[in-house]
This record gives structure tokens, sequence and C-alpha cells, in this order.
């Protein structure tokens, strides 16, 4: 746990500019250096190598630019000749992509955000589009890439029935389809072998769920595992064989573990590998080497754990290669000899490079932002703290690269979800505030996932209340540590973190000179009457994590911002995808009204094509325009 003392300023600073450096005068960065897309990114291999594909802006006819898909031919490690464009997509950025094979892109695009994905398919020497799930309204994915079949993939789509995925084989040249798996109604997951085959299905009735199995797919399902809710065995891949299967497990430990299980022995996990306080985030498999390869964990960092000499070898080669950054590996050639490696940190998006395993020798691709020196960044610092309760707190602090590190103004910044966390890495967001001269805190309040079922736990029910209380608690952390002046102290956050933001100008409208709610919920009772139709198979387990609508409704009303407007006196800026599936338009729509309702004024933004967030650059650069304006006016920085 950080506490005020005299090292705290120095402490900070040394761990700013290295050893022997002069830090240099930090200028203020054009706001679109941190949110425009990268000239080049998402680097892929062919399965043979030699092709890369990545994505780039580009400008179809008159249309603005969007992130699409080009393909260029390497000679040996380097890229040769000219890049082809073949996508040609217009109104939103491609959001990912991968090879099929030498000869074929799958992608996936929406409709103004609205989720429901087409899975397309693209020959890259012809350019033939064929749109694999060419259905209006219905939401696809990718099931499994059937890495050994040239001709098919299986897909996942809710044509049939909008809250139920099927698995179809589809031939990726004629878009011809084939029911592989039909949802009998309460399957919510599916899991294929190393042959493509669907060997397992998780259902469940919200509260209760089934690990189904079978030996192959002439057979019928069997159940083998049944769990609450609250306990997971969440398949990841099978052993080589196809016969048992890795798991991450929390059955009778606090904590997510690696597990092997056999489905004739299904209550007997045999434990592969653990960590203390932490739970296990997910683990590697070489399809080329038949092999379990790594699992990885999160504390403050990203972990591994290697259980196989090759890969920590390569680990540790491309470390000696990149001190000083965090190495991921993003793409693979279907031999294993060639990889594309990402070399970031905290302060840069970082690197990219191709390796090459057997002469270990790195290629540069590209610098993703060189806009945006390293040494100019904010490193993040981890911290901890006590909740009101007694329960640990932890999260992150940035702070401005230059000055005082204390009686600074500050955002504090609570996460989406509410069931996921924040991580040490690069965030565009972060950076930009902190070059305006603020600092931020990152809270990963109760509930926040990695940190144990306990933790979890803690926050049902919570939204609000104790969940709330930890934002809180962490601001006045921040504000007895010296670091935030309290007179200059806004909340920022999307989705869950909306809500937070919202949650907290009702609860302690006292401590925020500012609120920026971004996609936020406001009314816990409308919200879960107008979630996707695919989440309503889950809608028990939401009642049971969050409130009941009739059971808890008075509860639910007490913490529904739109429904406690009067306790606000905060100055608000709300912005809202008009397509948003996950959080209605009517929750930022209730939200204003309720406060124009009282006479206050609140600065409302919406776009027409935009869902969940906003993902167009003019979009992006006009909202974030628009909130450091709104800060700089509420909280007054010292540039």
């Amino acid at each position: 746990m950080l506490s005020i003392n005299s090292l705290w300023d120095s402490l900070l600073k040394s761990s700013l500019t290295p050893a022997g450096e002069a830090s240099t005068s930090v200028p203020l960065y054009p706001l679109r250096d941190f949110f425009k897309s990268p000239e080049r990114s998402f680097f892929r291999l062919s399965d043979q190598g030699t092709s890369i594909a990545f994505m780039e802006p580009v400008a179809i006819g008159d249309n603005p630019k969007r992130l699409n898909v080009l393909v260029q031919a390497l000679d040996g490690s380097k890229p040769s000749g000219d890049a082809k464009v073949v996508t040609q997509e217009t109104a939103r950025d491609i959001s990912q992509f991968f090879w099929k094979g030498n000869d074929t892109i799958i992608f996936e695009k929406d409709l103004n955000g609205d989720e429901n994905f087409h899975v397309i398919a693209v020959n890259v020497h012809s350019g033939e589009h064929i749109d694999l799930t060419p259905h209006e309204n219905v939401r696809a994915g990718i099931q499994d890439d059937l890495e050994d079949d040239p001709d098919h993939v299986l897909i996942a789509h809710n044509q049939e029935n909008p809250e139920l995925f099927n698995i179809y084989r589809v031939n990726i040249h004629d878009g011809q389809s084939q029911l592989i798996a039909r949802n009998p109604g309460n399957v919510v997951g599916w899991q294929t072998d190393h042959d493509g085959h669907v060997r397992m299905a998780i259902t469940s009735d919200g509260l209760n769920t089934d690990l189904l199995h079978r030996a192959t797919e002439a057979d019928d399902f069997t159940s083998i595992i049944q769990t609450d809710f609250k306990t997971s065995v969440s398949p990841l891949f099978f052993t080589s064989d196809n016969q048992r299967f890795y798991a991450l497990s929390n059955r009778g430990r606090d904590t997510a573990s690696l597990v092997l299980i056999n489905p004739s022995e299904p209550d007997q996990e045999e434990l592969v590998h653990e960590v203390a306080d932490y739970d296990l985030a997910g683990a590697g498999y070489s399809r080329l080497r038949k092999v379990l390869t790594a699992a990885y964990y999160e504390s403050d960092k990203l972990h591994y754990h290697f259980f196989d000499e090759v890969s920590a070898r390569r680990h540790t080669r491309l470390s000696e290669h990149l001190p000083g950054y965090e190495i991921s590996i993003q793409s693979a050639t279907r031999n294993e000899q060639k990889f594309i490696v990402a070399a970031h940190n905290d302060c840069t998006q970082g690197s990219r490079y191709i390796y090459d395993e057997v002469s270990d020798s790195l290629s540069k691709l590209v610098e993703i932002n060189p806009a945006l020196p390293e040494t100019h960044m904010a490193p993040m610092q981890a911290i901890s703290f006590i909740a009101r309760d007694g329960l640990k707190i932890q999260g992150y602090l940035s702070v401005p690269v230059e000055g005082s590190s204390k009686n600074l103004p500050l955002i504090v910044n609570p996460h989406g979800g509410p069931w996921v966390r924040d991580s040490w890495g690069f965030n565009p967001e972060v950076q930009f505030l902190v070059n305006r001269g603020y600092a931020v805190l990152q809270i990963n309040f109760r509930g926040s996932v990695g940190f144990g079922r306990q933790f979890w736990e803690a926050s049902f029910g919570q939204w609000g209340l104790s969940m709330q209380d930890d934002i809180t608690d962490g601001v006045q952390w921040a504000i007895d540590s010296g670091v935030a002046d309290p007179a200059r102290i806004a909340i920022y956050g999307g989705s869950y973190g909306g809500y937070a933001t919202l949650a907290g100008i009702c609860k302690t409208p006292e401590l925020y000179a500012a609120a920026v709610d971004y996609v936020g919920v406001s009314n816990l009772l409308t919200f879960m009457n107008t979630i996707p139709p695919y989440w309503k198979p889950l809608l028990e387990k939401m009642y049971a994590m969050v409130g009941h609508p009739e059971h808890d409704k008075q509860r639910l009303i007490e913490t529904s911002p739109a429904l406690q407007a009067h306790k606000i006196t905060t100055p608000l800026f709300v912005a809202q995808g008009a397509h948003d599936p996950r959080v209605n338009i009517a929750e930022s729509d209730q939200m204003v009204q309720a406060l124009r309702d009282r006479g206050i004024e609140v600065d409302y933004m919406v776009k027409d094509n935009e869902g969940h967030g906003f993902h167009n650059d003019e979009n992006k650069f006009e909202f974030y325009e628009k909130m450091e304006a709104f800060l700089n006016q509420h909280l007054k920085p010292k540039h």
C-alpha cells in the first residue's frame, strides 16, 4: 500500500528518466496523434510465410479513410514489391482478420456498430469477395478456422433463433453452408477438437451450467460436469490425441488454475499449473509439435510460465533482442519458423518485427506510432490501497513526466465490464490525459477479474454500492497521498465505467468537479430489458450478479443514476452511439432528459454511425476534442 512520504516524488521521477539521461521538455502533442489509426498495424503471416497482410487506413473513392487489409509479398523476412489493397470497406474499420492458407483472407464487419458481424472471404489474387453469412440482423463469428481443411471454416451464427447459435461448416470459395451442430435451446458455448469436430458444449439456464461431451460427432452429447455459475470449468483445447482436455477451473479453489480432465473421470482434475492469489488467464498449444506451451496470468503485469523448452528459449531470445519491452507473438507460419513479434510497454505501442527462429534474426516492419516519443510518455505505476471494509484493491497511477507529482488535477477512470480488469500497458486515453497535465487513476475495484473468485463475488449486488465505494476510496487515497488536488477531480468511464461515472456523481457529488459518461448504463431496470437477444439465456445470471427487477427493485431504483438525477450537481458530458446493442441509446437519452427536466443543460453527443464506443477516426477525434475542452474548463490543468 502506497503512502505519502518524502520519497514519493523521487520514486516516481526516477522511473521516468533512464539513468544518465536528462529529462527534456515534453510538448503538448496533437490530440490526433494519440487516437488516429496507425499507418500500418495488425500484421499477419500467410501459412507458408510467402506473404504478409496488415491493416492500413485507405480511402476508397471519395469516402473517409477506413482500416482495410493489404497484402504484400515477402522476400525472406523483408516485404517486397507494392502492397495490394484486398478489401474495399468504406463505412467502418475492419475489426479483425486472419489468413486462411496462403490465398484467402477472412474478415468480419458490421453495420454502424450494431455488432451483427458478417464473415467475409476474399481471394487475395482475384479480389473476389464472398459473404459467408449473407443474413440480415444476424450475428456471426468464426468457431474454428479448420487449419487443416483448405476449403472450409466453422461459423457460429444465430439466423435460426436470435438467442441461440448453431455451428455451420462453410465453404470459403462458394459460401455453401452445412449445419454441423444445432443448438437445442440452452447451449451458450461450443468447443472443437484438433480435427475441427464439435466435441463439447456448455449449456446454462443462467444459474447452473453443464459441460457436455461426446466421443464423435455421430454420438449424442452427455453431461460430464455440473456447476453453478460461480464455479467455472472452461475448456481450452484437447490433448494431441483428442481424448482429454485442458481447462481453466476454480472447482474447490479460489483462483482459476490449469487442469487436465479425462471425460470418463470428469471429477478427477489433474492440476497442471496454478498461481497463488491470481487466476490464470489462458494457455497456449503448438499444433505443429502437439504440446502444451505456456500458461499466463496478470498481477501488476502479464507473466508467463513455459512448459516446453522450445517456447521458453524463443521467449528468452526475443527478450534479449528487445530489452526493456514486453514481447507478444501475434502470428506464425505453420512450420513455426517465422513469427510476427510485437515489442511494447506502458510508454509505447512499440514496433513489429518478423522473427526468423532458424537464423535467430529480427526484421523490423514498422513503429506503430512514431509521433509519440517513448521518453515523453508516462509510466504506469502499480498501486494498491485498503478499501473501507478491509479488501485490498489494486490499480495503476500515471502522472505527468515533468513537474511535481503532487496536487495534480486527477481523472479517475473506472473500467468497463465490469467483470474485466485494467491492465499494464500503453493506453492512448491515459497518455493523452497525462500529456494534458492530469494524473490518471485506474482502479481494479471488486469484481474485476483475475484476482480470484472471492474478489469477483464481492461485486454481486454491489453496483453503485461497495463497487462504487472502492472507486471513492481510491480517489481518497490519491488525495491523502498528495497526488490529487481535491478541488480538481473528474471521473470518466465507458460502458460500466460510464455507469460508475454517473453513480459517482450521484453518490459523492462533492468529490467531482466534472464527469464524462461514455456509452454508460443509467437505469438498472431498463438496461436489462434492452440487452441483445443472445444475452437472454444468461439473464438469470445477470439478475443474480446485478439485481432482480422485482425482488431487488428498490435497490435497483436507488442505484440507478437516471432515477437519482436530483442528486447530481456535477457538470456532465455524455456521449453515445445510436446503434449500441449493449447499452441502448435509451440509457443515455433518459439520463440527459432527467437532468434537462430539472433545467440542467447537459453536453450530449450522439453518433448515428457508431455502436458501443466510437471507432471511426472522425468521431473519435470529435469526442476527445470535446472532452478535452470540457475537462479543461472545469479542472484547469497547468500545461
